[in-house]
């Protein structure tokens, strides 16, 4: 599956811990999510706008929250920390790194800080370039107005580079226990250990070996790779697969399914346009062709050879 802005992705080894969401590299939350779980890494953290998070945030990395979120927990991180205007924090926060506060944060336990602490000035810089240019315009400087414009637009700074692996949550998603929603796709890792209904607006890929406990109803395909365990109903308005040992502790139902002689399905099987098996030998013949279509049998006979 292609990752694009609106895809929830959910990487190996990632796990639902009584109330928290654990996993490694960083965390990505976009604006206006709801996440009812607090979240904890061994990257960074990074909160959009108007968000809320019911828990805490733990990272071994910096934590970026952006104006108007708020965390319903503590906040720690051995890193630094950069929280926006009118952000809440109903918890305590704790920081090895420096601390930088826009106006108006809320911190509602205290904080602990070991680095510098910097609090923004309450009116924006924006604002006294708004005045400048208003200056410059009364003044007739209207080639000064355009060369500052584009030096702003050129210096708007570098995109942060986000890590190889990362948890990331689009724009207007609800993560929860009982029901989360999100518009657009859906993709899981390997070996993770999932919690929750998912209502997905796109399709829904599940690496191996992972565990879901919960429902997943998405408007287009559920692909369920090796060995994975879905202690719930899938429900798909497009095709459905299931590959060796998954195991539905449910019902299937989709436009038409395709499944392994070794996949098992305690509920129904629904699927208007009918049921398949997979032929393993077809599979692997059609694997071979692709991948000597793109020299990659070629590839790795030169590297056994090295070898």
């Amino acid at each position: 599956m292609v990752f694009d802005r609106k895809t929830l992705v959910i990487p190996d080894k990632t796990r639902f811990e009584g109330e928290t969401i654990v996993t490694s590299g960083d965390i990505v939350i976009g604006d206006r999510s709801l996440v009812r779980y607090g979240v904890k890494t061994e990257g960074r953290i990074f909160i959009g706008e108007h968000v809320i998070i019911d828990g805490g945030l733990e990272s071994t990395g910096d934590a970026r929250v952006d104006t108007f979120s708020t965390i319903g927990g503590n906040v720690c991180s051995e890193g630094n920390v950069y929280l926006g205007e009118k952000v809440k924090i109903k918890g305590k926060l704790s920081l090895h790194g420096d601390l930088d506060v826009g106006d108006n944060v809320d911190i509602s336990k205290g904080f602990e800080a070991k680095g510098w602490i910097n609090i923004r000035s309450p009116i924006p810089v924006v604002i006294y370039i708004f005045i400048y240019l208003f200056q410059l315009l009364k003044m007739g400087h209207s080639e000064e107005i355009e060369r500052i414009l584009k030096e702003l637009e050129e210096n708007q700074g570098e995109p942060i580079p986000i890590a190889e692996t990362f948890l990331f949550i689009p724009n207007n998603s609800i993560i929860g226990s009982q029901k989360s929603r999100i518009e657009g796709n859906l993709a899981i890792g390997k070996h993770c250990q999932i919690l929750g209904n998912y209502d997905i607006i796109g399709n829904a890929y599940i690496d191996d070996e992972t565990e879901i406990s919960g429902s997943i109803e998405a408007t287009g395909e559920i692909r369920c790779n090796k060995k994975i365990t879905i202690h719930g109903n899938l429900c798909g308005k497009g095709p459905i697969h299931l590959d060796d040992n998954v195991h539905v502790i449910g019902n299937v139902s989709g436009t038409n399914i395709t499944l392994s002689k070794t996949a098992s399905v305690d509920g129904t099987l629904l699927a208007p346009q009918g049921i398949s098996f997979l032929n393993g030998s077809k599979q692997k013949i059609s694997e071979k062709v692709k991948r000597f279509e793109n020299n990659a049998d070629i590839v790795d006979e030169l590297k056994e050879l090295l070898e």
